[in-house]
């Protein structure tokens, strides 16, 4: 926070991340800043943040800070004619004003107040090393290998792709991430990945997250996600794909996607759209993936919308995989070595 730099909280009128948001406006006041709190009714991944808040993204403050209960909500003028910025283009003028460096920026979507006080003081100076080693890796592959003992076994193209690192550091316009901070993530090659992944940690629904109990195999290939083998949990991750296709759909009937449009964001909702490896040594997996899935020795695969906008759906639903072993392969067939069984080796 600078000296007169003004900043938007985003929140829901909800004790965990309300209480946050006026710790974080009387922080604001005292570093010199300008704060303005606005509150909307919970947002789902499905649902609509409401106009005035989406307005008020569009003032461009210097800060802006989502602390919701569940999500900020998408923008619906924004899926319907998206933002341009050279050759990228994007559903969300959040995503805009930040890509474009225009405002610096975090979000902390389910956070709680516990959670918060657990894993937001970490030693950020290991955190950024950590995370800019395993960028550097990543960055140069051409591919990465995941594989556990408990069924993973998954390649996933990198060609063209750069990582990002969530480490904490949202000091200049143009950077953010969550908080809490703590992975690695990128987003792979468009009909790239390919094998089975078994999520047995935890995974995000269309009704919240869970802790699995029986592994959730996904077979993938090109890029989608084929079928799914498992339990109960299975059952409802299929459940909330469909919904994903769906959702898109019905928006496509109701006028507030265009047909190609809709198409796009329907596919999608089996698209394999991030890879992300955790970090933060004080995160434990609780059954809400903003933490979990910046566990320390554990990765995570997404279903659903990617981060480099090439890739749209309406749902995004991470999947966290324990004590993995992550390979990557370079274009003159070495390999990386990052993480084996959920020990760092790079």
């Amino acid at each position: 926070m600078k000296d007169g730099e003004t900043a938007l909280i985003i929140t829901n009128p909800e004790n965990n991340v309300y209480s946050i948001s006026l710790a974080m406006y009387d922080a604001i006041l005292e570093f010199g800043g300008k704060p303005v709190i606005m509150t909307q009714p919970y947002k789902t991944q499905l649902d609509f943040a409401e106009k005035s808040i989406i307005g008020a993204i569009k003032a461009n403050p210097d800060i802006c800070i989502s602390l919701s209960a569940e999500k900020l909500g998408k923008d619906e003028a924004g899926i319907k004619e998206n933002y341009k910025l050279g050759d990228k283009e994007y559903d969300h003028i959040f995503d805009y004003l930040y890509r474009g460096k225009r405002m610096k920026c975090f979000w902390s979507p389910s956070v709680t107040a516990e959670m918060f006080k657990k894993t937001v003081p970490i030693d950020y100076a290991r955190l950024r090393k950590e995370c800019a080693d395993i960028k550097a890796i990543l960055d140069k592959a051409i591919s990465v290998r995941v594989t556990t003992d408990k069924g993973t076994d998954v390649t996933i193209g990198l060609i063209d792709r750069l990582a990002e690192s969530d480490d904490g550091d949202f000091r200049v316009p143009g950077t953010g991430g969550n908080l809490p901070a703590g992975e690695v993530y990128v987003s792979p090659a468009l009909g790239s990945t390919n094998g089975k992944i078994a999520f047995d940690g935890s995974i995000s629904l269309e009704q919240g997250d869970l802790i699995i109990d029986q592994p959730i195999i996904a077979n993938v290939k090109d890029n989608f996600v084929t079928t799914l083998e498992g339990g109960q949990e299975a059952t409802r991750l299929e459940k909330t794909l469909q919904f994903g296709r769906d959702n898109a759909l019905d928006m496509v009937k109701q006028g507030k996607l265009n047909p190609v449009a809709g198409d796009e964001y329907a596919k999608n909702a089996r698209n394999i759209g991030e890879l992300g490896i955790g970090l933060n040594r004080k995160a434990e997996i609780v059954g809400n993936m903003l933490e979990d899935e910046k566990v320390f020795s554990t990765c995570h695969i997404a279903i659903g919308a990617n981060y480099d906008d090439d890739a749209k759906a309406m749902i995004h639903l991470d999947g966290l995989i324990k004590l993995p072993t992550i390979v990557a392969k370079y274009r003159d067939g070495t390999e990386a070595p990052i993480m084996e069984n959920g020990k760092l080796v790079y």
